[in-house]
């Protein structure tokens, strides 16, 4: 892996972790679509340094939110049956919805990297991805903001986020989607999903970086890293920035038509390798 492969893969990351287009089906295919063979040197290192980045950009995109809501999490009311809406109710929430993706995380993350990650899974899940989102919009009454979930809810939109271990379900996309389908308004949903994704991506990050930690930085990794971290944090802030705007007055049509054509792309290329 060169510079700009480095950035382009970095570009990617940043791009498509926070748009419902799936980033591991992107990664997954502009690898076997280009032959770049990021795994045998640099994988787990490029891993680590695009969750970093990606991470930095949606942090800095919320960083009053995240404020607010470590405030909120360091006040024992909250915690004991407190406020029901507001900062509490929305910390309580964020906590239940991020114990599904721990759990199905650890029990079947090998499972999920390893036998389905594959081309034509990544496809099937776009393809089906596409239909909710155009269901979601259809039937989502939009009235309702994400202060309001329930507990039930809550854990529910956790186990959607879990889905997305699978290449080409999108993390962002399935909260989004089931948010939706719960009421919630676009634009509240949106803000959820990403969220909810903070504490998801930065226990991805940490895995990784445990795992990088016990096998060493290959040689002559740094630089590129440095790009690809660089690269996924610019274009993640710009991504996170550009979508909020975007949802706040327009649908998610275009995006199931994108997932329609690359799920399309993926299941073609898979038949025939």
């Amino acid at each position: 892996m060169n510079a700009l492969e480095a950035a382009l893969l970095g570009t990617l990351q940043g791009l498509t972790e926070f748009l419902p287009i799936s980033s591991s089906a992107h990664l997954l295919l502009a690898r076997a679509f280009f032959g770049w063979d990021t795994e045998v040197r640099f994988g787990l290192a490029f891993d680590v340094a695009c969750h970093i980045g990606t991470l930095l950009a949606v942090v800095a995109y919320y960083r009053r939110d995240v404020v607010e809501l470590t405030r909120a999490a360091a006040t024992p009311h909250t915690w004991l049956g407190g406020r029901k809406e507001g900062a509490a109710a929305l910390v309580r929430s964020l906590a239940l919805g991020t114990a599904p993706i721990g759990v199905v995380g650890l029990a079947a993350a090998d499972f999920v990297t390893g036998a389905l990650r594959t081309a034509t899974v990544a496809g099937a899940s776009l393809l089906l991805g596409a239909a909710l989102m155009l269901v979601a919009e259809r039937r989502g009454s939009q009235s309702r903001d994400e202060t309001a979930l329930g507990s039930w809810e809550a854990l529910g939109l956790g186990f959607a986020q879990a889905v997305a271990l699978v290449p080409g379900v999108s993390r962002s996309g399935a909260v989004l989607v089931v948010a939706m389908l719960l009421g919630l308004r676009r634009e509240r949903a949106a803000r959820f999903a990403f969220l909810l994704g903070m504490p998801a991506i930065l226990a991805a990050g940490g895995k990784a970086a445990l795992d990088l930690a016990a096998q060493g930085i290959p040689a002559g990794a740094p630089a590129l890293l440095a790009v690809g971290a660089v690269s996924s944090a610019g274009v993640g802030y710009a991504a996170v920035k550009y979508f909020m705007r975007y949802v706040s007055r327009h649908s998610l049509a275009p995006f199931a038509a994108y997932r329609v054509v690359l799920g399309g792309a993926a299941l073609a290329w898979g038949a025939g390798s």
